[in-house]
C-alpha cells in the first residue's frame, strides 16, 4: 500500500475518503475511482485489515467497509447515526423488501453484473408485502389492509431506505405527476449485501425484533 500511495497519492487518498464518507461506494458514484479500487482490492483490503481491523467488501457495483467494533464507550447505540428500525412491522417491511428484490431478480434472471439496476413500482411492492403480512399473521388479516401496510409498514421506511442508499426514487417528468403507488424506485447495489433468511425465523406477535444496519462511515 505504501508503494501504491507513493505512485498514485491523489487516487489513493480519494478512494480512502470516499470509502469512509458513506456506507456504500457505488460504481456509478465515480467509475474511474471504483475501477482503481477493484484493480488494487488486495492492497486496500490488507491496509484496512492490518491498521484498523476493518473488512473491505467489494463486488461489481458496490464497495463497503465493515467496522466490527466501537471504541468510544461514550458513544452509545442511541447516539450513533444508524439505519435502525425498531417497530415490528417496519422491520418486517425492510425484510420483505429484500425478499421482494430477490424474487424479482429470479424472475428477471438478473445479477449484480447487469449494467442496469432493477426498478420497481411502489404499488407492486405494496401488493407483495400485503400478501406476505397476511401469510405471516393470518389471524390478523383484517389489520393488514392495503392502507394499513402502506401507512404503517412501508411509507415510514422508504425515506430511510433512500437516505442510506438502498433505493433511489426516480422522479417523473415535471409535467407527469404520479400517485405514490406508481412511483418508480431503483434497487441500489447495497441490497445484494443482505439476505432474507431472518424471515424464516418464527415471528412472535408483539416482538419488535429490530433490524439494525450500521450507516456510520466505515461500518
Amino acid at each position: 500500500m505504501t508503494s501504491l500511495l507513493q505512485q498514485q497519492p491523489t487516487r489513493v487518498q480519494a478512494v480512502l475518503n470516499i470509502l469512509i464518507e458513506s456506507p456504500y461506494f457505488y460504481k456509478k458514484d465515480h467509475e474511474d475511482l471504483f475501477f482503481f479500487l477493484r484493480r488494487h482490492q488486495t492492497e486496500f483490503a490488507a491496509f484496512f485489515k492490518a491498521h484498523f481491523n476493518w473488512e473491505l467488501t467489494l463486488d461489481n457495483k458496490c464497495a463497503r467497509l465493515y467496522k466490527p467494533d466501537w471504541f468510544n464507550p461514550r458513544i452509545t447505540p442511541t447516539n450513533r447515526d444508524m439505519f435502525n428500525f425498531t417497530k415490528r412491522d417496519e422491520c418486517i417491511g425492510f425484510m420483505l423488501l429484500l425478499e421482494f428484490f430477490e424474487q424479482r431478480m429470479e424472475e428477471e434472471s438478473a445479477s449484480v453484473e447487469d449494467v442496469e439496476n432493477l426498478r420497481f413500482r411502489f404499488g407492486d411492492f405494496l401488493r407483495y408485502a400485503r400478501g406476505r403480512f397476511v401469510e405471516l399473521f393470518p389471524t390478523q388479516a383484517e389489520a393488514y389492509s392495503d392502507e394499513a401496510v402502506r401507512s404503517k409498514a412501508l411509507r415510514p421506511i422508504m425515506p430511510q431506505l433512500e437516505k442510506y442508499r438502498f433505493i433511489e426514487k426516480i422522479d417523473p417528468p415535471a409535467d407527469e405527476p404520479v400517485e405514490y403507488d406508481d412511483t418508480i424506485f431503483e434497487a441500489l447495489p447495497a441490497l445484494w449485501h443482505y439476505n432474507v433468511h431472518r424471515l424464516s425465523r418464527p415471528i412472535v406477535e408483539g416482538d419488535a425484533q429490530p433490524v439494525t444496519v450500521s450507516a456510520t462511515p466505515a461500518t
